[in-house]
């Protein structure tokens, strides 16, 4: 078992989700069951696959969470374009946060690369 707060992605991606919290603050209140839910579910999902992962004996089992996490993180790109064409976040909190999200999609992909080679 791997303890999921010592992976800088997992790190990374908590504050995400954290931002995305703070950021939801200001949609609106009849986006409470929409947008404002989906994309705090996703964000979420990032850190959540991560974390649940590590709880698993093999690398592989690990790999598979992580992609999982990996399409999430495609998911709340997405959402992340939606609210900004919606006008719902600024441009600037569209730019940060999409950055965030890149640099964890990239270690994701980075650190399943390294547990693919590692199980040849």
């Amino acid at each position: 078992m791997k303890d999921f707060r010592k992976y800088k992605v997992w790190e990374k991606s908590h504050q995400l989700v954290l931002r995305i919290y703070e950021l939801s603050l200001e949609f609106p209140k009849d986006e409470t069951y929409g947008l404002t839910s989906q994309i705090k579910r996703a964000s979420s999902s990032i850190a959540i696959n991560i974390a649940e992962g590590c709880g698993y004996d093999t690398d592989a089992e690990f790999r598979r969470f992580l992609k999982i996490a990996s399409g999430s993180a495609s998911e709340t790109e997405y959402l992340l374009i939606l609210l900004k064409d919606l006008k719902l976040i600024t441009e600037i909190d569209f730019e940060v946060t999409s950055n965030e999200l890149i640099e964890i999609r990239k270690m994701l992909n980075k650190l399943i690369q390294k547990l693919k080679a590692k199980s040849q």
